[in-house]
Formats: C-alpha cells, structure tokens, sequence
C-alpha cells in the first residue's frame, strides 16, 4: 500500500489591489482596506504574510493579512521583494530604537527619562503594534489579530534589547475576544514576572507611577512629555488650572516650574488620586497642590476662580468622522471658557487627540475662541507630535497644541 503524500504547504497569499491602492502603497502608506482589494487567490488567515503583486504581476509589497478588519492588510514593506527573517525584523526594531537614542542622550534632567514609546506602530515599520517602556517594564499593545502568530517572535527581539524586562500585553477592544480564542487576555504578563508594587518610572527626572495591567493607553499619556516640559518653562509664579488632569502629569511639571499654585481639575477620582501618589513620589515639590473632582466642561462655566495659566488636554472629542463637526465645536467652546478663567496675562494651553480633526480645525476653532472674547492676545507656539511619537502618514497624525497669551 503506498504511502500517503505529506500534505503541501498553502500557497503564498497573493492579493492585487485597486489602482488607487498601488499607487498609495507606493508612495509610502501602510494600509490597504478591504474595499481596495480586486482579487486574491485563496482565502487568508489572520496573521498571514501577503504579498501584493501590480497589474504587470511584479511585487510590490508584503504585510500582515487580516481577514475580520476592515484595513485588511497592514505593510510591512514595499518595493523589492525581501525575506521577512528574524535579522531583518530585529534590523528594524534596532532602527526604531536608534532613532529613540538622542531622547535618552539629552543634557540635564531630561536625561532621567525611562518612560517612552519604543515602537509607534505603523510610523516605525509596525503596524498594528505599539511598545511602551516604564522604568524596567515593557508593555505591548496590539491593535489587531494579526499579531498573535508573530507575538512570540517580537517578544524574543525585544528581551534581546531589554534582558530581564517583563512584558505586559495589552490588547484594543475589538480584538479582545479574538485574543480569548488563543489563550491571550488583556493585561497579561507575557514575558518575565511583573513586582507586586506599583510599576514607577521617571520623565524628565519627575517620577510617575503608570498602571501597565488596567490603565488608560499603555499606562500613562507618554505622548505630552514634550508639552509638559513647555509648561514646566511657562509656571513661575504662576496660578496653575490643569483640567483633564488624569494622573497630573502637567501639574508636577508645573510645581517643579515654580507655580504659586495647581489646580488639578477631572471627573476621575481614580484619577485624581493617582496625581496625589504622583505628587507623594516627588517630595521635593512643595507648591500647593489642589484635587477638583468635577465635569470640567460645567466646572468651567460655574466658577469664578481666575488663573495665570489654563491647561485644557481633553480625551478624544471625536471617535468617529462623524463626529468631527461637533467636535470643532466643542473645542471652541471649551477655549472659550478656558479663557474666560484667564487672568490679564494669562496663558492657555489647548490640547487635541482626535485625529478625525485636523491641526488646522483645532487652532482655527481655539484661534476664533479669542478672537470671539474681545481681549487682546497673541500666539505662542504651535506643536505636534513627541520624537517618539512621530507620524509618517496622515491618518497617523492625532496630537496638536496651541499657546495662546491674553492680555
């Protein structure tokens, strides 16, 4: 009786993609949604390289397959044909980290940072996958399915680079179930065993405690360190409002910067209390700090207190396209109430991560707010996103800042 033939491996995906879509992906973007795609030869699994092919049927890029995504594909690479072994993924993390390497050589107490964004995702080569260090802790966090067959493999490339750093995975909503299927939950340790204590990490030389296993984002809002430090230049004397406070972030930068006092304002008393364990690990900050646990948009309206400097970083105001409208709306408003609460002198700092509004919007809409309020004011500075958070394509773009003076 002969011997049963071994079973052949599945044939490479192979996609081919609208001529929009090839044109895209050839001037650099890292996304293809399903709609862009005209045909592929079998159908794909999540985490499967696929390669796309031109109409002439030359490669033009490889990526990580998704079939329950809308972004159907996430580039990895485009142009010639390359083999995605261990040494040129670990190539590619090693120039993510380079690229991190003048934020941990910079002079003076910026050089006490250990809290940054390793890998930002799409903008670093990775799509899908952003990793965050606190201190001697890694968290990865995953925004698709595609991931979870290579989670393995970049979990060894980064103990490499960081021995002896455990990892916490941390997963975005809609692939949680997903995730449940192949043994992996949101928050688990992944690597290493995490301490039972805190996870403590400095920015800046001010030292943060970031909760890697239940928290918002990652931890912490690495992404304002470079606002922060602005505002830490701005507070010498002066009355601080920090609404959306979260864990106080911009209210220790504040106290070091020489405030008369801060106001920490947000409707989280979570929150709230994470700013006062922050303020307890920086014993050398003696300016009066202040809890307010309110709405900050009535907060705002109803009270009479003035400040010298008024700093307003919502969460997202628009989720959704839909929503970005209302949302240049609400940040108008959320101006103009700010600067009603500013002293004559006074500096606002207004903040936006709603990538569906764009940097343009948002100034125009905070530009219009004191325009609308008859003092006199002037423009300080615009900024957008930290070095290690940078953007490499539109829809990558989310964070902006303005600095207005009012007389």
């Amino acid at each position: 009786m002969p011997a049963p033939s071994p079973t052949s491996a599945p044939s490479r995906l192979r996609l081919r993609v609208t001529a929009a879509a090839e044109a895209h992906v050839r001037a650099g973007h890292p996304w293809v949604y399903e709609s862009s795609v005209r045909e592929q030869n079998r159908p794909g699994e999540a985490g499967e390289l696929a390669v796309i092919y031109d109409r002439r049927d030359r490669f033009l890029a490889i990526g990580l397959y998704d079939p329950h995504s809308p972004l159907r594909m996430r580039v990895l690479h485009a142009g010639s044909p390359v083999t995605l072994d261990d040494a040129w993924w670990g190539a590619r993390l090693d120039t993510a980290l380079l690229r991190r390497q003048p934020l941990l050589d910079s002079a003076g107490t910026e050089a006490k940072t250990d809290g940054y964004r390793v890998l930002n995702g799409e903008s670093d080569g990775f799509g899908g996958l952003v990793v965050d260090r606190y201190a001697d802790v890694l968290v990865v966090k995953i925004y698709t399915a595609a991931w979870f067959p290579h989670l393995q493999r970049m979990l060894g490339l980064l103990s490499e680079r960081f021995a002896g750093f455990p990892a916490v995975l941390r997963l975005s909503r809609n692939i949680q179930a997903a995730a449940e299927k192949v043994g992996l939950h949101d928050g688990q340790v992944v690597l290493g065993t995490l301490p039972d204590a805190p996870v403590v990490f400095q920015e800046s030389g001010l030292r943060f405690e970031a909760d890697v296993v239940r928290g918002q984002k990652t931890g912490f809002f690495l992404d304002q360190r470079e606002n922060r430090r602005r505002v830490e230049r701005l507070s010498s004397g002066r009355r601080v409002l920090n609404a959306f406070s979260f864990s106080g972030g911009f209210s220790l930068y504040a106290a070091r910067g020489g405030a008369a006092e801060v106001v920490s304002l947000d409707i989280s008393a979570h929150a709230l209390a994470g700013a006062t364990r922050n303020f307890a690990l920086n014993p050398a900050l003696t300016t009066p700090h202040e809890t307010v646990q309110a709405d900050v948009f009535g907060w705002l309206s109803d009270t009479r207190r003035t400040f010298d400097l008024v700093i307003l970083d919502p969460p997202s105001l628009a989720r959704r396209e839909a929503e970005r409208t209302g949302a240049i709306r609400a940040y108008g408003k959320l101006a103009a109430d700010g600067i009603a609460r500013l002293a004559r002198g006074g500096v606002l700092l207004s903040a936006s991560c709603s990538a569906h509004v764009s940097a343009e919007e948002f100034w125009d809409a905070v530009r219009g707010a004191a325009q609308s309020s008859g003092r006199k004011w002037k423009e300080l500075a615009t900024t957008r996103h930290a070095p290690d958070h940078h953007a490499t394509f539109p829809e990558a773009e989310y964070l902006k800042a303005i600095y207005l003076q009012l007389d």
